[in-house]
């Protein structure tokens, strides 16, 4: 089994990378996982694993449970994260019990800010089923919750025990949460690592195709970036920021689309947007921008979509968590595999922008 150290002092923990489930059972046991689980997954995901899952766990001597949540980002709120506490009261959970996320962002997020608020914090592990949650947001500890059309607003950082990653849980996946998660995966070697970049952009039929050992070694060095970062800056003081490349203008349009259009999806918008600036500030060429595109394009992405007008996706970015005093952050490319954080983009700039993705 291929394995990744996040180091992170007493926060540390491993992402293990296979193609089956067959060593969950002996990865809970390295890390001293407590006698009884909640696993937390929505329908959809329940219907195709977490039998299976909690017939594994149980054989293993495990007490765990199921609960399943109404799947879709539209259930993303508190009063789905009661709903989970309330599970874990139901199933007798105390301070020493652990969660077990099996599922997508939506259900990684919001099970491990359950995890982080009941009891004031128990354990937790992160078993993420589609490629959005294998290749970002299971890994690095942040959980929480949408709020008042504000996308994660409220929660909390808490680092998983564990992160299992089975990319053949990939195979169920529609098309569409393919490419959105391929959104998360480009986005690492734009900020981070150009070597990955042209690994990305020269193999797109074989990952499309999902063998098993190519998405390994993508699934590896993609959470091999993400670690870096987040070993390098823990709660995103400096330059973990650096993850939310697409992410002002893409949260904005997800939000001002009424999460009809995945979070993915939003996101390569949004880098489209960004790389619109940097190139009218001089900041990358031509070819880079068109090369960008062409990447995404290869991979399902629209970089031009039908969305609300300017004002009303600028009226959305306003609510943006990352805001900080009253100015909006952005994150800008100057070559592939290196970025910088700028907060004086002009409302002309983000308008301009905007309407370069807009059909």
């Amino acid at each position: 089994m291929d394995r990744l150290f996040v180091n992170l002092g007493a926060n540390s923990y491993d992402i293990t990378f296979s193609d089956r489930f067959l060593s969950l059972a002996d990865e809970l046991k390295k890390i001293n996982a407590p006698e009884k689980l909640l696993i937390v997954t929505d329908t959809n995901v329940e219907k195709l694993y977490a039998d299976d899952v909690n017939e594994l766990l149980n054989n293993a001597g495990y007490n765990s449970s199921i609960y399943a949540f109404s799947a879709g980002e539209e259930n993303k709120t508190m009063d789905t994260i009661l709903g989970i506490c309330g599970a874990c009261v139901k199933n007798g959970l105390d301070r020493k019990s652990m969660i077990v996320a099996l599922g997508g962002g939506v259900v990684g997020d919001m099970a491990g800010f359950a995890a982080a608020i009941y009891m004031r914090g128990i354990d937790f592990v992160q078993i993420p089923t589609t490629l959005l949650s294998q290749s970002d947001s299971s890994v690095g500890g942040k959980t929480g919750t949408d709020f008042m059309e504000s996308k994660n607003i409220l929660g909390a950082f808490h680092q998983p025990k564990l992160v299992y990653i089975n990319v053949n849980t990939l195979k169920t996946l529609p098309e569409i949460q393919f490419i959105s998660g391929m959104g998360e995966v480009i986005k690492h070697g734009i900020i981070r690592d150009a070597e990955f970049y042209e690994f990305i952009k020269n193999n797109p039929e074989k990952i499309k195709s999902l063998d098993s050992e190519t998405l390994i070694k993508m699934a590896k060095r993609n959470c091999g970036i993400k670690a870096e970062v987040v070993e390098e800056d823990e709660k995103e003081s400096g330059l973990r920021a650096i993850l939310n490349f697409g992410h002002t203008i893409g949260h904005a349009v997800e939000s001002a689309m009424n999460f009809t259009m995945t979070h993915g999806e939003c996101v390569g918008l949004g880098m489209a947007a960004v790389c619109r600036i940097a190139y009218n500030r001089g900041m990358i060429s031509e070819k880079i921008l068109q090369d960008i595109e062409n990447v995404m394009t290869s991979y399902g992405f629209k970089v031009k979509e039908n969305i609300p007008d300017a004002k009303t996706v600028y009226a959305f970015m306003q609510k943006d968590k990352k805001k900080a005093n009253g100015k909006l952050n952005f994150v800008l490319p100057v070559a592939i595999g290196e970025v910088v954080r700028v907060s004086d983009v002009t409302e002309a700039e983000i308008f301009d922008a905007i309407d370069y993705i807009s059909l």
